[in-house]
């Protein structure tokens, strides 16, 4: 017999008789979270979408430099013992060698995109000391340090790797060799040897990396000239876009996709202005990234007064930077097409370059599809010459 206020479910365990109520009061009042029988009365589980950041959130964020000091692991000092069983006099000496130190691997990922989680250091596991019965110590698990692709290694200001290749590997810092057990010294002359050997110390060294971002195309023009408004309509990518100069304070990447499923990366690099190469606005924070880009599209303002200007300026910025820079495959982009003072000086633009020059409007979308097609023939263009010259073109 149960005590007063309580109430007994089929042998269960004993429930108060408020709280059973308030159960059954809740049931009533409210739908089921979840159904497992029918899918309409299942609740309705969208995914979280992607939280928007602003560019000055994403300056924080986005590192294209980083100085990092890596050490390998230390070795396993070798074992010492002699051998020692029942009825078995002078064993002899069975310590094993000592495990090997753990390396620290620098490997390109194509999935990440900044320097931003790079730690300022980095050390390889130790390896163990080694055991009776000459077991050998276990050696040390390397290191993987994941890092964007286009990733430069630098020691004291020389390029030692250049990761460009997703899943391509650099040791940074070798581990030490484990050290050597009395097995290891014995012999003839001795026979009961008692020396043995620590291990090596791992390598140490400090690194500089820097990250130039891999892509196809470069969007390269002065500020307010709309590259990043541009990229928006090529692509998925979400710049930010207003009407105040230097807006994008970082490199973005947005892929271009085509019918038959080929992708084209186009970069777009904040605005340049006259001395960028002297360090001057953003300055060559920036302007490395346009090294990666096989091809570029020079995007000018239509608007302004003598466009063709801005052309002959954006060209001298990158000979100054890189001998041979501004010689690469490029296209011309008349932006603003839609402004009456856009189509007065089209035609003086294209006798001032020799250069193949595309008007569209960003805002309206109007002649992007000449740009699209014409951005798939510089592509092949670029990937027929890379599987001449024997190597593999860079795929997204």
């Amino acid at each position: 017999m149960l005590p007063r206020g309580r109430l007994s479910l089929g042998g269960l365990f004993p429930w108060s008789a408020g709280v059973f109520f308030l159960l059954l009061r809740s049931a009533e009042g409210r739908q089921a979270a979840f159904s497992t029988s029918c899918a309409r009365c299942s609740k309705n589980r969208r995914l979280r979408q992607k939280r928007i950041i602003s560019e000055r959130k994403l300056t924080r964020y986005f590192v294209d430099h980083r100085k990092v000091r890596v050490v390998g692991g230390h070795g396993g000092e070798g074992g010492h013992s002699f051998h020692s069983e029942p009825r078995k006099v002078f064993g002899g000496p069975d310590g094993g060698n000592g495990g090997d130190g753990g390396h620290v691997i620098l490997k390109a990922d194509q999935q990440m995109k900044s320097l931003s989680s790079i730690l300022p250091f980095y050390q390889g596991f130790h390896g163990e000391r080694g055991g009776n019965k000459n077991c050998y110590g276990a050696n040390g698990a390397y290191v993987y340090v994941k890092v964007p692709v286009g990733t430069l290694v630098k020691e004291d200001g020389e390029v030692v790797a250049d990761l460009t290749r997703h899943g391509e590997e650099y040791v940074a810092a070798y581990g030490g060799a484990g050290g050597k057990g009395n097995r290891f010294f014995l012999s003839n002359e001795n026979r009961a040897p008692t020396i043995f050997t620590p291990g090596e110390p791992g390598q140490e060294r400090v690194l500089h990396l820097e990250l130039k971002t891999t892509a196809h195309a470069g969007l390269v023009g002065f500020p307010n000239a709309g590259k990043s408004s541009l990229l928006r309509v090529l692509s998925r990518a979400k710049p930010a876009v207003a009407a105040y100069p230097f807006t994008t304070l970082n490199p973005h990447v947005g892929i271009v996709h085509y019918q038959d499923y080929e992708q084209v990366a186009v970069a777009d690099i904040p605005g340049l202005i006259k001395g960028a190469h002297q360090n001057r606005g953003l300055g060559m924070a920036f302007l490395r990234h346009i090294e990666r880009c096989r091809f570029l599209l020079y995007v000018v303002d239509l608007s302004v007064s003598q466009p063709w200007i801005q052309l002959q300026d954006l060209k001298y910025e990158l000979e100054q930077y890189k001998k041979g820079l501004s010689e690469r495959p490029c296209v011309v982009v008349g932006n603003k097409i839609d402004l009456a003072q856009s189509k007065v000086n089209l035609p003086l633009l294209k006798e001032q370059t020799d250069e193949r020059v595309i008007a569209l409007s960003a805002l309206t979308g109007d002649n992007l599809e000449e740009l699209l097609l014409h951005l798939r023939e510089l592509y092949d263009t670029y990937v027929k010459t890379e599987q001449s010259r024997g190597q593999s073109p860079v795929k997204w």
